[in-house]
């Protein structure tokens, strides 16, 4: 994080904590659909059509309130756009539709102002909504408490309108869109987007206006997680209670953008953290909904987080850097090395697997022996290997003794709650027991989808917080099946990079070309490039922050043109959309980042 001006700071960052209570927000109005306090977790979703087409546009709506859509965005790229919500509102009406919407606003306050009057809910971005980027990144004290108050006196039309229809405002920040002005103070951290958003947050509780919603979006999981924490933290210290949306940007399609947004979203629901959300896939804007709902089942309703047991006390994760607990090496497993797979059945493409009740083996056919419990394995007469499984079963198992040759197999009963498993993991590092652990999770089901959004959520929130070293998946699939999946969990927490990684949007209005079928290509001839991250954006708006850190980027640019990104930096401007897929691949040729599929990639 870059050196911040006391002087200008005034936010007290600490680390983040997994709390041992949720955090319960206040409750705002949302048109007729109340938000927060103790309401139902809320589905929401995003337009991807032209919101001057107002046909397409009222069909698109009807169809995601059909599917159980409780919000519905639309962009509102200028003052057209924004007039024109009247005209959709009034459309939906008359077909007896009366879900609430919200207009989504970047770069245009008057387009803020205008959908303020109209719809029940607007969105804008801190990163963009005044401040003006210019290539400037040293502010001294003055500049920055200049560029503050004019921000001030921007906003203040908006929370007037605000204020006289009952419109909510959700400040909703972007780790791809942070301000110059944020970045100089802040970097572009996890910090630097709280404090974007409680800039805003502070102005709008100078007018008295506090029907506002709060988020915190990025690709990153980590980050994503890590910065609605930081949030929360800081919040709280100030005494704040506003509701929280979540969701993972530019999380992708398929498997890949349902993983993603189930490690990041179930995470921070199972801290009890999170009132509505988002799905963001590259898909029709309808197939989010399922998605949603059945990770905002699967977390439970708010009274029944309230309820669930919660971690007994909590621990500090550092909010600006990915840290793991204390262990030892084993092998292959823990310190330096990366998470490991263990499969449950018999499959050579993990790490580990089971070739009966007591055995595991690995790749090179080594067989290593597993006790059914920590009294087994103290009490066995025989000499221990250089590695040995002891499954822990029961979170009121106590160890004292450590073995360096031993690793754990956190095995539980899958339950919604992981306060149980944290728990014990705490405890061990409390009592500075260091010993690596692989967490089995077992799923009884036959839906796979069910498996892969259960999974991901009950495993990311032990791997992003860096208390265990692998992951197993019991369940009645195949044994590559579930492989896959535990590589793609730990791929899409960002722990272990194991094939191409993309950074795909959802698409919404502003998007000019056909993201969705373009996607498809790009994987279809690039998924071989194992390591590489490709950034498939819709649009300027968040596309070169989002994918920042990716090696290449494909973003629209204008009407069927894309640009291509090496890096940071546009490279070739314009491309028409029927070229730029091969463009690419001579791109990535061209930079010696290309490898030839081979027979069994």
């Amino acid at each position: 994080m870059l050196p911040i001006d006391s002087n200008i700071d005034h936010y007290n960052f600490l680390n983040t904590h997994i709390w041992n209570h949720p955090y319960i927000s206040r409750e705002v109005l949302i048109g007729n659909l109340p938000l927060g306090g103790m309401q139902p977790i809320r589905i929401q979703s995003m337009t991807n059509t032209d919101t001057m087409d107002t046909v397409r546009t009222v069909e698109q709506c009807m169809r995601l309130a059909d599917a159980g859509c409780e919000y519905i965005r639309i962009t509102a790229p200028n003052a057209k756009d924004a007039e024109n919500l009247w005209n959709i509102k009034n459309e939906l009406h008359k077909k007896k539709y009366t879900t609430p919407l919200i207009a989504d606003i970047h770069f245009h306050p008057k387009a803020a102002e205008i959908a303020a009057g109209i719809i029940e809910k607007v969105r804008i971005n801190p990163g963009n909504y005044c401040d003006r980027n210019t290539g400037k990144f040293n502010f001294t004290e003055e500049e920055y408490i200049s560029a503050l108050s004019r921000i001030e006196e921007r906003i203040l039309p908006l929370i007037e309108i605000c204020k006289r229809h009952h419109t909510v405002m959700r400040i909703g920040t972007n780790h791809g869109s942070l301000s110059e002005r944020i970045i100089s103070r802040y970097g572009n951290t996890a910090e630097g987007m709280v404090a974007s958003a409680l800039e805003f947050v502070e102005i709008c509780r100078k007018s008295d206006f506090h029907d506002i919603v709060l988020s915190m979006k990025a690709s990153n999981v980590k980050v994503m997680i890590t910065a609605t924490r930081l949030l929360v933290t800081e919040m709280q210290r100030l005494g704040w209670d506003y509701p929280i949306h979540l969701g993972v940007t530019e999380a992708g399609s398929d498997d890949e953008g349902r993983i993603k947004s189930a490690a990041g979203i179930g995470t921070l629901l199972q801290d009890g953290i999170g009132d509505t959300i988002r799905v963001s896939l590259t898909e029709a804007p309808e197939k989010e909904i399922p998605v949603a709902k059945q990770i905002a089942d699967y977390h439970g309703k708010r009274k029944d987080i309230v309820k669930q047991d919660r971690v007994k006390e909590s621990i500090e994760i550092k909010g600006n850097a990915y840290t793991h607990r204390e262990t030892f090496e084993v092998q292959n497993i823990a310190k330096n090395h990366v998470p490991v797979v263990l499969s449950c059945q018999k499959s050579e493409q993990a790490d580990y697997y089971f070739i009966g009740k007591n055995q595991i083996s690995d790749n090179l056919n080594n067989i290593y022996p597993v006790f059914d419990t920590w009294e087994q394995f103290l009490g066995c007469t025989e000499k221990h290997s250089s590695l040995n499984f002891v499954c822990i079963s029961s979170p009121e198992i106590s160890i004292r003794e450590i073995i360096p040759h031993v690793v754990f197999l956190l095995d539980f009963t899958n339950s919604k709650s992981i306060a149980e498993e944290r728990n014990l993991i705490f405890s061990w590092i409390k009592n500075k027991i260091s010993n690596p652990v692989i967490c089995i999770k077992r799923y009884p089901f036959h839906n796979f989808e069910k498996l892969q959004l259960q999974a991901s959520s009950g495993f990311a929130a032990l791997l992003v917080d860096g208390l265990i070293e692998g992951i197993g998946i019991d369940a009645p699939f195949e044994a590559n099946t579930l492989t896959e999946l535990s590589f793609n969990i730990l791929q899409a927490t960002g722990v272990r990079i194991s094939k191409t990684e993309y950074i795909a949007c959802p698409s919404c209005g502003r998007t000019q070309y056909d993201i969705e079928s373009s996607l498809k290509a790009i994987k279809t001839q690039t998924s071989h490039l194992k390591g590489l991250k490709i950034g498939v954006m819709g649009c300027i708006v968040n596309g070169p922050g989002e994918m920042a850190d990716a090696d290449y980027g494909y973003v629209g640019e204008s009407n069927g043109k894309i640009t291509l990104y090496k890096g940071k930096q546009p490279v070739r401007r314009n491309i028409p959309e029927q070229e730029a897929i091969q463009a690419l691949i001579d791109l990535i040729k061209e930079n010696g980042d290309w490898q030839e599929e081979t027979a069994n990639a």
